[in-house]
């Protein structure tokens, strides 16, 4: 159980830092999930949204959302202006 309550946290801090960069980029976010934390991001004015998980990968932790996206979450600001891409498409 330990081993499970440290992963959510690791989990957790990874969501938190991106969530921080998504404001100066004219997203939203809120965290979504208990235990088992997930990030619900949408773009105010186009209304389109994703959700961002976060998981761990052979060389670190990647972040994960839909359609296809994926960035290692050593690149914040990367993945922040990924998802900044695909929400603000109309």
């Amino acid at each position: 159980m330990a081993s499970t309550s440290a992963y959510a946290r690791q989990r957790r801090t990874h969501l938190e830092a991106l969530a921080e960069q998504l404001p100066e980029r004219g997203l939203v976010s809120r965290m979504l999930g208990g235990d088992d934390p997930v990030l619900w991001v949408w773009h105010p004015h186009t209304g389109r949204q994703t959700i961002v998980f976060a998981t761990p990968a052979k060389d670190g932790w990647l972040f994960l959302w839909s359609p296809d996206g994926q960035e290692s979450a050593d690149d914040l600001d990367l993945t922040a202006d990924s998802v900044k891409k695909l929400l603000a498409e109309s």
